[in-house]
């Protein structure tokens, strides 16, 4: 496949920045990504035969190939079609009265692209606008698909919406066209304090791009933009513009990221789990040796490292105290006093990597427990760390719930509850594309299993937590 700098060429041909290639390439390239995946599992001492994990080379490659399929479509096929006439527009005149003659906008396309700087998807929200002039308008559809063409490479957010704005002014050859976009990297998660109480939600940037009329920032033009944007929530001072102070977009290039932090905990960088990287960058259509790239493979096996290279010691002589409590309820679903009680400790964080697709999925974890004689509540320290040891792990999810429902049940007498709720990426970066969607699971062990009052009394302590924002 192609790379993705304009005018510099592999293995295919470039047209409009998007690279074309070949059957037998592709099958090749696919084999090749498999082959690596294969290195960077064996480097993280998992057993490539597991039966979890068998297949995982296979998913992954699949998953890049939807990805970053934007190297191997062109532009020019999606654009060219859809232009039409409207009636109104003179030849090189622009029309204000409304319509086909004024500023048409697409707002909140959902979309997501792979950092360039360390491989992990990031989540867009894209609001694209043309003035349409010589007689031309454009199916609104193909707005989005020029925007996901780019956008399925890798990418980092300026380059990104100039890349969009080019070519639909290339495209389409209106007065001007306007790009917005709202970009997500997820947060890299503080494994030096080990309690992740920071922000989950992400590092978040807003950038744009125009042309034509939209050339100039102060543009009435850019005025009617923002208007239509702003339920939103789109603030213009908030844009990041060219040539401020770099604002460390992805994490893994900030001073002060997760990355630098705990380099020297995780190690040196296995030299075959890098080449293994770089090689899935050639089998994607990128350069390696781009200056932009330079750094990134070693930057996603440490990120990948940390999955495996934690040192997180479980003491379970921690010390003991007590959690929430919620007074026990009988079989009528009311609530009464009695020495049996249902202790709980809810939106304990946790960060952990998907054994299928080698992609990151976070979230809480919520436990419940009745003490039985002989037992003491077990302090939100110890239980935050039990939580961190099975999550700092290549995982699933359902597992993940499990283990830790069975790590705790001989510590309390065996009445455990444990809720799961977690944000997958995967859910977004292999076609699946299933914006804010969440999954959550749940693992019951002794009274659990059979008192029906107890779980929903336990339920309800998790719905109410977080209705009030309770960490």
């Amino acid at each position: 496949m192609g790379c993705f700098d304009e005018g510099q060429h592999f293995n295919g041909e470039l047209e409009n920045g998007v690279s074309v290639g070949c059957g037998g390439e592709e099958e090749a390239d696919k084999a090749a990504i498999e082959d690596a995946v294969k290195v960077l599992l064996l480097g993280l001492g998992e057993d490539i035969n597991r039966e979890g994990i068998r297949k995982t080379p296979l998913r992954v490659a699949k998953a890049l190939r939807e990805g970053t399929r934007g190297y191997r479509q062109k532009v020019k096929d999606i654009v060219e079609g859809a232009l039409f006439p409207e009636a109104g527009l003179e030849n090189n005149k622009i029309g204000h009265a409304g319509g086909a003659g004024g500023l048409v906008i697409v707002r909140d396309l959902d979309l997501y692209s792979y950092c360039e700087s360390c491989l992990l998807p990031f989540q867009i929200k894209c609001h694209v606008g043309y003035v349409p002039s010589g007689q031309r308008v454009v199916g609104l559809s193909k707005l989005s698909r020029v925007a996901d063409v780019f956008a399925k490479r890798l990418q980092e957010p300026q380059r990104l919406a100039d890349e969009v704005c080019s070519a639909l002014q290339q495209g389409i050859k209106p007065a001007g066209v306007a790009v917005i976009l709202q970009c997500t990297h997820i947060h890299f998660p503080d494994i030096e304090s080990i309690f992740l109480e920071s922000n989950q939600k992400g590092v978040m940037i807003l950038v744009s791009s125009g042309s034509g009329v939209f050339e100039n920032k102060n543009a009435d033009s850019w005025a009617d933009f923002f208007f239509l944007l702003k339920s939103r929530g789109i603030d213009m001072d908030q844009i990041h513009h060219r040539g401020t102070p770099d604002q460390y977009w992805c994490p893994s290039l900030s001073l002060s990221s997760l990355s630098a932090k705990v380099s020297s905990k995780i190690g040196p960088v296995n030299p075959a789990m890098v080449n293994a990287v770089s090689s899935i960058l050639k089998s994607l259509g990128e350069d390696p040796t781009r200056k932009e790239l330079a750094g990134t493979p070693s930057r996603f096996v440490k990120w990948l490292s940390t999955f495996q290279s934690i040192d997180m010691d479980v003491k379970l002589n921690g010390s003991l105290c007590g959690g929430g409590v919620i007074d026990s309820v009988n079989s009528n679903g009311e609530v009464k006093l009695s020495e049996k009680q249902i202790y709980s400790e809810v939106n304990l964080p946790f960060w952990s990597q998907c054994e299928h697709h080698i992609l990151p999925f976070h979230g809480v974890v919520h436990i419940g427990y009745f003490l039985s004689e002989g037992f003491n509540p077990i302090g939100k320290s110890l239980l935050q760390s039990i939580v961190h040891f099975y999550g700092f792990k290549l995982q699933v999810q359902e597992r993940l719930t499990r283990q830790i429902a069975e790590t705790l049940s001989p510590l309390l007498g065996g009445n455990v509850i444990v809720v799961v709720e977690a944000s997958h990426t995967c859910m977004i970066s292999r076609g699946i594309e299933k914006f804010g969607s969440s999954t959550a699971t749940i693992a019951v062990l002794g009274r659990f299993l059979s008192d029906n009052a107890a779980r929903a009394a336990f339920l309800q302590r998790i719905a109410s937590a977080t209705s009030s924002g309770e960490q």
